[in-house]
């Protein structure tokens, strides 16, 4: 890979980087006074921390830190963050882990490239595979939350005070129903997905 490609690669993430940095603020002022704001308040100072990691990386390669634009759809960015955080926490997350799975579908294919190109810049590669990491975190908590959520919703509805224990026949039936009752299209995107065999 040509240096001038890689800038513009390292570039795209910086872009991405900073677009999530206003994304997860505008969400966690959104939720201000929810245990969920502080989580997303703490995911935007990690990318922000991604910001400046590669943007001083292009700086060392002798590039200069581009944004270059809305380039993944109109869903990043602050003012995206605010209106998407008005759908509810649960919606919020699954869009966030949506995003996440992009940036970490990236970074994969780039340091398998590298790998691949026998690159040796190694500090670089060590930048790349841990901001893959932080984003794998948060999608994993932004998962855990949702299923959490769902648990919750779920307890509420057959376990309030107000309704008699049923038999354990009829709790079985219960929960099979609710199982089918999911909103198909919700139920994909908070779906696990598994990580693209990682060889790095």
């Amino acid at each position: 890979m040509d240096m001038d490609t890689l800038i513009s690669k390292l570039n795209w993430f910086y872009t991405l980087e900073l677009n999530q940095v206003d994304f997860y603020y505008a969400q966690s002022k959104a939720f201000k006074g929810r245990y969920s704001s502080i989580v997303l308040e703490r995911c935007a100072n990690i990318e922000q921390n991604h910001v400046d990691n590669i943007g001083e990386k292009i700086k060392d390669l002798g590039g200069k830190p581009t944004v270059l634009g809305d380039i993944i759809s109109p869903i990043i960015g602050k003012v995206a963050g605010e209106l998407i955080s008005m759908t509810g926490l649960e919606d919020t997350l699954a869009i966030d882990i949506m995003i996440e799975q992009k940036a970490m579908k990236d970074y994969n294919d780039l340091i398998e490239k590298l790998h691949k190109d026998n690159y040796g810049d190694k500090e670089l590669i060590k930048i790349l595979q841990h901001n893959f990491v932080d984003e794998h975190l948060h999608t994993e908590w932004f998962r855990t939350k949702i299923i959490a959520m769902k648990q919750y919703e779920f307890t509420a509805k057959h376990f309030s005070a107000s309704t008699e224990m049923h038999s354990e026949t009829q709790m079985k039936e219960s929960i099979h129903k609710d199982q089918y009752r999911t909103n198909p299209k919700r139920a994909k995107l908070v779906k696990p997905r598994p990580i693209k065999n990682v060889k790095w």
